[in-house]
């Protein structure tokens, strides 16, 4: 805490209407935390305003100052920009310093608050508008021409002028584009996206389940997985089918797949399938999809049903939409 016994006073009526004539998409709040990247302390303000007032340099700068990775400067007018209607007001800019480095067309995008610190309160005023801004070679000062109003400032009941000392500062945040995104599309009916598999001797078949060869289609591969007496809890009820995605492992980290397939029990005779169509999101935890119901194995059985001839069984895998993702760096 600052400025000896004074107390802070409520802003009168004629100073509310000053503060309310700051740019309306001006953001002010208050904080306790410091600025995060610099302070600049101005003792003897007022020395500072008429030597200001009485030359021909109108501003004050700071030293340089690195943020984000790039050097900047806090730039004052003690007495208001009066190129840009600050006067009357305290008006403070953030510049990038030492641009001469940079390569032809260069620009730097940043977000950034300026902070005037209110000694009474032990609090920190904040100016910002939340905008992302463009520092280029045309434009390479951004900032408040109307931060506050010298009415206000001036008075060391608010706090902000106590002894003649002041401190401003800044936080810079630049956003930095990596060039890293991807790219979504669906393909519908992909080439070669009908798997055929002509299960034979079926009434022998044994094992728990079994696996149809590899099929490549729409950029990866996939196989059928038949369980011709069920899986688990429908063993001996139904048929259970699936559609696997076999090259999962080579996909990058987090990746997921969205694919409408259709799985299919033939009739050989009459064209009067089973199948039912699904919708689901592949991924590396999830890279089977399927109905443990499929079909039971009476309807399987039934001579009329024309699904088994010559004991062999047609399953069919069809992909009807797949999901492409590209990803550019």
């Amino acid at each position: 805490m600052m400025g000896g016994e004074m107390m802070k006073k409520e802003l009168t009526e004629e100073e509310k209407g000053a503060m309310e004539e700051v740019a309306i998409d001006t953001v002010r709040e208050e904080r306790h935390v410091a600025p995060a990247h610099y302070s600049m302390t101005i003792d003897s303000f007022s020395l500072l305003s008429d030597m200001v007032a009485n030359s021909y340099l109108e501003q004050y700068e700071s030293r340089e100052f690195e943020a984000s990775g790039y050097k900047w400067k806090l730039v004052l007018y003690p007495n208001g920009d009066k190129s840009r209607n600050g006067d009357g007001y305290i008006s403070l800019y953030l510049v990038m310093a030492d641009t001469t480095v940079f390569p032809a067309g260069w620009e730097i995008n940043a977000i950034f608050k300026l902070f005037v610190y209110d000694q009474l309160q032990d609090k920190y005023l904040t100016f910002g508008d939340g905008r992302l801004r463009r520092f280029c070679a045309i434009k390479n000062k951004w900032g408040f021409p109307q931060m506050l109003p010298l009415s206000i400032f001036n008075n060391a009941s608010n706090g902000y002028l106590i002894g003649d000392s002041c401190v401003f500062g800044a936080e810079v945040f630049v956003i930095k584009s990596e060039g890293k995104g991807e790219r979504f599309s669906m393909i519908k009916d992909p080439s070669d996206g009908t798997f055929t598999w002509e299960v034979q001797y079926f009434s022998g078949l044994t094992g728990e389940f079994y696996y149809s060869k590899v099929y490549l289609a729409g950029g990866h591969e996939w196989k059928l997985k038949l369980f011709p007496k069920g899986h688990i809890k429908q063993r001996g009820k139904y048929l259970s089918l699936f559609l696997e995605l076999d090259d999962c492992t080579k996909s990058h980290t987090g990746w997921k797949l969205f694919v409408e397939f259709t799985l299919r029990i033939k009739d050989q005779v009459q064209s009067h399938h089973h199948e039912k169509t699904i919708h689901k999101w592949f991924s590396a935890s999830e890279n089977n999809w399927g109905l443990v119901s499929f079909i039971s194995l009476s309807d399987i059985k039934n001579p009329s049903s024309n699904f088994i001839v010559n004991d062999t069984l047609i399953v069919e895998g069809v992909l009807n939409r797949l999901s492409v993702l590209k990803e550019f760096a």
